[in-house]
C-alpha cells in the first residue's frame, strides 16, 4: 500500500510583504516592497534604489542610494541612508580632456554620533596646477568637516545627496580656479551610534530585491 504524500508547505503564503519607507529626510517615501516570512531578519537588509525613485526627476537616475533596514513598524520598515554612489557611467560621462579631477575622501562623525566616509570629486573647466588641487582639496575639508559638526546624519544626508555640499565647494573654489562640477559622489555610512553593549560595525549586505 503507497505511503501518504506529504503535504507541501508553500513557502510563499507563508511570507508576508513588508512596505521599505525612505528616512524622513527623503519624506518616507515608499521605496520597495519585501516578502518576509520572520520580520526580524529584514533588519540589517540593504535595499538599493535611484534619486529618481525619490524626486521623480529623470535626471537624478544617475545617483544610486543604498537604505538600511532598521526597523519595523507593523508592515512598514524603516530605513537610513547606508550610502550613495554617482553610477559609473555617469562619472565617467563628466571626465574632459585638457581638464583636471581633484578628489578629496573624508572621514567625518555628525553631531549625533553617524560615522560616514565622504568622497567628494570636482572636474575643472581647464587644466589645473598643484597648488590650485590643493587649494580646492583643502575648501573640500573644510566644508565637509564644518557641516558634520552642525548637522545630525539625516541632515548630513540630504545636503549631499541633492547637491548643496557640492554648491558650496563650487562657489567658494571661485576664487582659486574655474570649476565645471562639483559633487559628493560617494558616501558610506561606517559606524552608528547604539547602546555599548549592542554597538555594532555597519557590514555590507546584499542589496535586497526590489
Amino acid at each position: 500500500m503507497p505511503k501518504p504524500s506529504k503535504k507541501v508547505k508553500d513557502k510563499w503564503r507563508m511570507k508576508s510583504w513588508f512596505n521599505v519607507a525612505a528616512p524622513t529626510c527623503f519624506g518616507e517615501l515608499l521605496i520597495a516592497s519585501i516578502p518576509c516570512e520572520d520580520e526580524n531578519k529584514l533588519i540589517g537588509r540593504v535595499v538599493e534604489a535611484t534619486l529618481y525613485d525619490i524626486t521623480g526627476d529623470f535626471s537624478h537616475q544617475t545617483i544610486k542610494l543604498y537604505f538600511l533596514i532598521t526597523g519595523i513598524e507593523g508592515k512598514k520598515a524603516k530605513t537610513i541612508m547606508k550610502g550613495h554612489e554617482y553610477s559609473p557611467d555617469y562619472l565617467r560621462s563628466l571626465i574632459r580632456r585638457g581638464t583636471s579631477r581633484v578628489d578629496g575622501i573624508f572621514n567625518v562623525t555628525t553631531k549625533d554620533g553617524f560615522s560616514s566616509r565622504i568622497s567628494v570629486v570636482a572636474f575643472s573647466r581647464s587644466r589645473l596646477r598643484t597648488s590650485q588641487k590643493e587649494a580646492v582639496r583643502s575648501i573640500m575639508k573644510n566644508v565637509i568637516e564644518e557641516k558634520a559638526k552642525n548637522l545630525n546624519y539625516e541632515q548630513l544626508c540630504q545636503e549631499m545627496v541633492l547637491g548643496k555640499i557640492g554648491s558650496e565647494i563650487y562657489n567658494l573654489s571661485k576664487k582659486v580656479c574655474q570649476l565645471r562640477h562639483v559633487g559628493v559622489r560617494k558616501s558610506k555610512l561606517l559606524l552608528m551610534p547604539q547602546k555599548p553593549v549592542e554597538k555594532v560595525e555597519v557590514e555590507a549586505k546584499e542589496p535586497a530585491p526590489v
